[in-house]
């Protein structure tokens, strides 16, 4: 097992290995008070893992409740949120308990908003099962849900008192969970370390588990290093969401059922490089997308895309911070009053 220590408002461990939730129980025992564990986790995943952590957490002393919803983008909603927050309710939960939450992104996002708010505030635990839970959405303390006019635009600040990273899960995920984590894991080498994207280049979706605990270590130490230096993201944090901007407007575009996140990423990632980089990177950028069976772009009309984008976060008044990569390894925050980027996008095309 291995270990990254985040050091934010609050400091926590990443812990990363194999046959991590067996041990759970025992793990968080250090690292919370709660008597009570309230297993936030959906379909899906419920019924892979359930009972494992549910008797691991009963090993280490905690009583344990089980909230289950639909998997998938949409149940990342207030309708959920407030299902979770009458479960919790009606189980007496209290300040001092604790919930853990058990599945990918949307899980992570849900629940640790629910954290954050319920009773104004209480432990959890993030215990991602995909790889893009594993890299990016559970560490840092981003937790939000989704409204009819955009993705992830009601959250908090909230960092869990633990992360656990069993990369046995990972053995169970379709390859195409496993592609849309690639999305993700493709960024972390584009922003930060061209050695990283070095390492994916030499791989493709069927050999990147021979080194897949070694990626994922690095993703996670980046993005713990952007978040310690910027855990409100207010500056530097920005740079993780290259490709976002415009793959946030595909996922809406699409109503979030014809793309991934990572796939959506991906696709924003070569969009936004083939108009700010040389030809070079963008070659390369879509040949490593490609092997590992994401899109490099998408048939929706740029008219429409560069609109959605205006319901980014990262719109400021009226100007747009978007990321560029000129070079692999090094991410740039460019600003351009909004109206200037859909003229820019629509002049240019994609």
């Amino acid at each position: 097992m291995k270990t990254i220590t985040v050091q934010a408002s609050q400091t926590y461990p990443i812990w990363i290995g194999t046959d991590l939730l067996a041990a759970c129980g025992e793990l968080l025992r250090g690292r919370t008070k709660a008597q009570t564990a309230a297993i936030i986790t959906d379909d899906t995943v419920d019924a892979l893992y359930s009972d494992t952590v549910t008797e691991a957490l009963d090993k280490g002393g905690f009583r344990v409740i089980k909230f289950v919803f639909p998997h998938g983008e949409p149940s990342k909603c207030s309708k959920t949120l407030n299902q979770i927050y009458d479960f919790l309710c009606e189980n007496e939960i209290t300040r001092t308990d604790c919930l853990v939450a058990l599945g990918g992104g949307v899980v992570g996002d849900i629940t640790g908003f629910a954290a954050a708010t319920f009773l104004r505030g209480l432990d959890y635990v993030q215990i991602p099962t995909t790889l893009l839970a594993q890299v990016d959405s559970s560490v840092g303390g981003k937790t939000a849900i989704d409204l009819p006019g955009g993705k992830n635009l009601v959250g908090a600040f909230k960092q869990p008192v633990a992360v656990i990273c069993d990369t046995d899960t990972l053995k169970t995920l379709p390859d195409k969970f496993l592609s849309d984590g690639m999305g993700e894991v493709i960024k972390y080498g584009m922003i930060r370390d061209a050695a990283l994207f070095a390492l994916l280049e030499q791989h493709t979706l069927e050999t990147i588990h021979t080194v897949i605990d070694d990626v994922i270590y690095a993703c996670i130490d980046i993005k713990r290093t952007v978040v310690e230096h910027d855990e409100f993201d207010t500056g530097e944090r920005m740079i993780l969401n290259f490709g976002h901007t415009l793959g946030h407007a595909v996922e809406s575009y699409y109503h979030y059922e014809t793309y991934t996140h990572g796939s959506a990423v991906a696709a924003g990632m070569c969009m936004m490089t083939r108009k700010t980089c040389s030809d070079a990177v963008y070659q390369r950028l879509c040949k490593c997308v490609a092997a590992y069976r994401l899109p490099t772009t998408v048939p929706a009309p740029v008219s429409a895309l560069v609109q959605l984008c205006g319901k980014d976060k990262k719109r400021a008044n009226a100007d747009l911070r978007f990321i560029v990569c000129e070079t692999i390894g090094d991410a740039q925050i460019r600003t351009m009053p909004f109206t200037e980027f859909v003229a820019w996008m629509e002049g240019v095309g994609v």
